[in-house]
């Protein structure tokens, strides 16, 4: 495994104020071409075109067929009636839109999304936004387990209590949750950041290679590799802002939350003695 350098400021725990150096996007991106910056098929949506889809006698193809056919015809807000705990809605949609279930959905409910607001009136399966890039995703009641699996960007947000291994191989955004989390939640995260403002359960952060979690609650117990570090200004100014984006725990004490970051210990692990890799794991 590569060498990590001890000298520098990046390998500070949590957020990092320093300033970047080096090449910026203006030297890669031209303003002038944003047209460019979409995928392929986008739909030039007007999110105050809105209609109305009852999923009770659809497959979830042909929901998913009659979302995407919708957006074509320029509907920027288009909202779900009894989507009836169906598998593997709204996953894959790479476009912007305002997409609201008035139900609950089953597993893998709105996965690999880039650019969505998505919210959802009722609970989850496991799975839910699974691979997702961009946008927001909020659920009002539960989750099931591995909720957020390899996110990679956005704001997941379930105002209630989520099952085990939330977050589990995170890559990056932000899992915002207000009520308890299941066991190893934070397992093998990457990047980004998870927020839980009840309990956390047993094994918390395990293997964690970087990525910071804050728990207003209890934490049953700690995972390998996850400690604790200390909560600054930084964090409790950041943890505000987006509590007040994501609508939830407005009148939470931040200065209560525990912060868990990586103890650092796994990113050499191949370099470590024997009775070193007992301690580490």
């Amino acid at each position: 495994m590569a060498n990590i350098k001890n000298d520098s400021t990046a390998e500070s725990m949590g957020l990092h104020s320093e300033a970047l150096k080096g090449r910026t996007q203006q030297r890669f991106f031209d303003s002038e071409a944003a047209e460019n910056f979409y995928y392929f098929g986008a739909h030039d949506v007007d999110f105050n075109k809105r209609t109305n889809v009852d999923a009770l006698n659809l497959t979830c193809r042909e929901l998913n067929e009659k979302i995407n056919t919708l957006m074509s015809e320029g509907y920027g807000t288009i909202v779900v009636k009894n989507p009836a705990g169906k598998h593997s809605l709204g996953v894959g949609i790479l476009n912007k839109l305002n997409l609201i279930f008035e139900g609950s959905l089953g597993y893998f409910g709105v996965g690999s999304i880039d650019g969505p607001v998505v919210r959802i009136n009722g609970r989850v399966g496991w799975s839910c936004a699974e691979n997702m890039l961009a946008g927001k995703v909020v659920i009002e009641k539960n989750a099931g387990s591995c909720f957020g699996a390899a996110i990679r960007g956005g704001d997941l947000i379930c105002k209630g209590s989520v099952g085990a291994r939330t977050g589990i191989d995170m890559k990056g955004g932000t899992i915002i949750i207000g009520g308890d989390a299941g066991a190893f939640t934070g397992f093998m995260m990457q990047r980004g950041r998870i927020i839980i403002l009840g309990d956390a359960g047993a094994n918390l952060g395990d293997s964690m290679y970087d990525g910071t979690m804050f728990v207003g609650g209890n934490v049953k117990s700690f995972g390998s590799d996850a400690v604790e570090a200390e909560l600054t200004a930084n964090d409790i100014a950041w943890l505000k802002r987006k509590l007040k984006v994501a609508e939830i725990g407005s009148d939470f004490d931040l200065t209560k939350m525990t912060k868990i970051v990586s103890g650092k210990k796994l990113w050499n692990y191949d370099a470590l003695e024997p009775h070193e890799r007992k301690g580490a794991i």
